[in-house]
């Protein structure tokens, strides 16, 4: 993403070989900016930020307890719990996205 690669110049951390071009850069999954002399201009992207969050659609919960789980001792387990619908898990594990 092109967030990844806002990185300030000073903290590059090298990513190609001399001589690189930005396609090949690219091609490889890094940044590349030749604007500033003197630093890395192919460098390591920012790493992504991601999340847990607990899934809204309830047909998409995987189990993560058992059926007489209580609402604690799942939480207890970092899963997510929530006591609806029937017929699905009601202590569940959490989604990662991308922020």
């Amino acid at each position: 993403a092109k967030c990844q690669c806002k990185v300030v110049p000073r903290q590059r951390t090298n990513c190609g070989y001399p001589g690189i071009s930005a396609a090949e850069c690219k091609k490889i999954g890094c940044c590349f900016n030749a604007s500033v002399p003197s630093v890395p201009w192919c460098y390591n992207p920012k790493p992504k930020k991601v999340k847990k969050v607990c899934p809204n659609d309830p047909y998409a919960r995987i189990n993560c307890g058992h059926p007489a789980i209580k609402p604690r001792e799942c939480t207890r387990k970092g899963c997510c719990f929530r006591a609806h619908p029937a017929g699905v898990p009601w202590c569940f594990y959490h989604r990662t996205v991308e922020e």
